[in-house]
């Protein structure tokens, strides 16, 4: 505990907390996503969100016990299949749960994506195939754990000293605290994404897409884990830097495109006021004409 304290520990402190808050934007996006489906009444969606972030951050910390004493049986390869030429693999279990939770994100976002296209009335996409709480829950900690992965495999990197027979010690209390921290931090960010997104339902696409790409990052990235090779094609891992560029883009693009098509429907019910006030001039002008043809 006392290494916490020294300058070294709380420099790594904030490097780990820094690094849970880039990491955990995707995860407070699901939880946004996925908490809305139990319905507001009685404040039911909050209720899940906090009970989910909480459980998870618990769970979270049990990984990385795990994780650091077992990281090198995480690592090794339970099955190994090979045909030169077509198709090679050497899956371990943090590939596997990598590719599986990846290969859930986005047939999660596909089916709400095609969910929105398909709805008659969009503001009561809400109510479609509503989870119970306990359900919803579930499901926010089983994804969180998936999150958890990348986030605790780095961190590792990052709160690590070499001892006097230079061997690695990693320093957990640093990495559970910031994990701590990072999930009080989500609790109270919750509430806020999900009421945006509430009350911006042109983002709830943005989040859609977004979702999806942090999908096709883990399915990559488990596919590099797991040495995967289809056709002599060796599948990399998509680089963070690739990932946050194209995020930055999309979300650049759609506030540019969604204040352009505000002004466009501006332009054009200013013009439709114009012709209406253009329309009722010239009828009170007619009708002015018959009143004194009348006379």
């Amino acid at each position: 505990m006392a290494e916490i304290f020294s300058v070294s520990g709380l420099f790594t402190l904030l490097m780990l907390i820094l690094l849970q808050a880039v990491l955990g934007f995707d995860n407070l996006l699901y939880i946004s996503i996925e908490s809305k489906r139990v319905g507001e009444e009685g404040g039911k969606a909050s209720m899940v969100r906090r009970w989910g972030i909480g459980l998870a951050v618990a769970f979270r910390i049990v990984l990385l016990i795990i994780i650091v004493n077992l990281f090198t049986l995480l690592a090794a390869p339970f099955l190994k299949f090979h045909i030169e030429g077509i198709f090679e693999i050497d899956m371990n279990l943090q590939a596997l749960v990598t590719l599986v939770g990846g290969g859930f994100i986005i047939y999660t976002a596909v089916k709400e994506i095609n969910h929105l296209l398909a709805v008659d009335h969009i503001e009561h996409t809400e109510g479609n195939k509503k989870k119970s709480v306990v359900q919803a829950i579930a499901m926010i900690v089983a994804m969180n754990l998936v999150f958890s992965f990348d986030s605790i495999l780095s961190a590792m990197a990052i709160a690590n000293t070499k001892t006097e027979t230079g061997e690695i010690e990693y320093q957990v209390w640093i990495m559970a605290i910031a994990i701590i921290l990072s999930g009080i931090a989500m609790i109270l960010l919750a509430d806020t994404v999900a009421e945006f997104l509430k009350k911006n339902r042109m983002y709830e696409v943005l989040g859609l897409f977004i979702l999806f790409i942090v999908g096709a990052l883990l399915v990559s990235e488990g596919g590099h884990l797991a040495h995967l090779v289809i056709f002599d094609y060796e599948i990399h891992a998509i680089e963070k830097s690739t990932f946050y560029l194209v995020i930055f883009v999309l979300v650049v693009t759609d506030i540019i495109s969604t204040n352009y098509q505000k002004r466009l429907w501006s332009q054009r019910e200013a013009e439709l006021q114009s012709r209406g006030d253009q329309d009722a001039a010239a009828q009170a002008a007619e009708d002015a004409k018959s009143g004194v043809s009348s006379h």
